[in-house]
């Protein structure tokens, strides 16, 4: 029988401190948060590995160095509005929660929005909004948003989610060309997203941030 709680601090002490992840909200929303209940049952006792684990087909639930760093490269305070998307079963909705004012997670398979809202209610995090709907199109109505994470690789930002982010509040995701990728954030002034390299990784192109296919004739 695995010791989860045990396996829970190992992952904390021996990924996300040692990635220099050492912001205390971050550490103590990661010791809380029982990541075996957000993978599909077979996984639950590899839920503490260090990599990518699959979710769903192309879907993974980010390593957690990889999460804790995105968390860590963006600001985020009690008064923090959230936009979280592509959850999966809501492990990084679950944490964020810890850490924000609100969060709103857009999940667009329905069998996984489902699977988030009762493994989030089951974890005293039924305060996150989970819809379903196209990752590409994010949460207009709960619009404009101080943090945005993007769960998975990205080719582009669509428009749509990038006119979702308040003055002065930031998106961070993981751009990748073929199979190199990097962890940047962009910050919103004016009509315009800055951006900055925060770590190198890689990860699944979550799908609504694919580059248009060119075709040559």
């Amino acid at each position: 029988m695995i010791d989860y709680a045990a396996a829970r601090t190992a992952m904390v002490d021996c990924q996300v401190r040692t990635a220099d992840v050492t912001l205390y909200p971050i550490i103590a929303a990661m010791l809380d948060v029982p990541r075996e209940r957000f993978v599909p049952a077979p996984l639950c006792e590899v839920a503490y590995l260090g990599e990518h684990l699959p979710v769903a087909d192309g879907r993974v639930l980010l390593d957690p160095r990889v999460f804790a760093k995105m968390l860590d490269a963006v600001e985020i305070g009690p008064a923090t509005r959230v936009l979280d998307i592509g959850p999966g079963y809501g492990y990084s909705a679950a944490v964020l929660i810890r850490l924000a004012g609100s969060v709103v997670a857009v999940e667009e398979h329905p069998d996984l929005a489902r699977a988030a809202r009762a493994a989030l209610s089951g974890t005293g995090a039924d305060a996150v909004v989970v819809e379903t709907g196209p990752h590409g199109a994010g949460a207009p109505d709960h619009a404009p948003f101080d943090v945005i994470l993007v769960n998975g690789g990205v080719e582009v930002i669509p428009p749509a989610i990038a006119a979702q982010v308040s003055e002065g509040g930031q998106i961070v995701a993981i751009f990748m060309d073929g199979a190199w990728g990097q962890a940047r954030v962009g910050t919103r002034t004016g009509d315009a997203l800055a951006w900055r390299i925060a770590f190198d990784a890689a990860a699944p192109v979550l799908s609504g941030f694919q580059k248009e296919q060119e075709f040559a004739f």
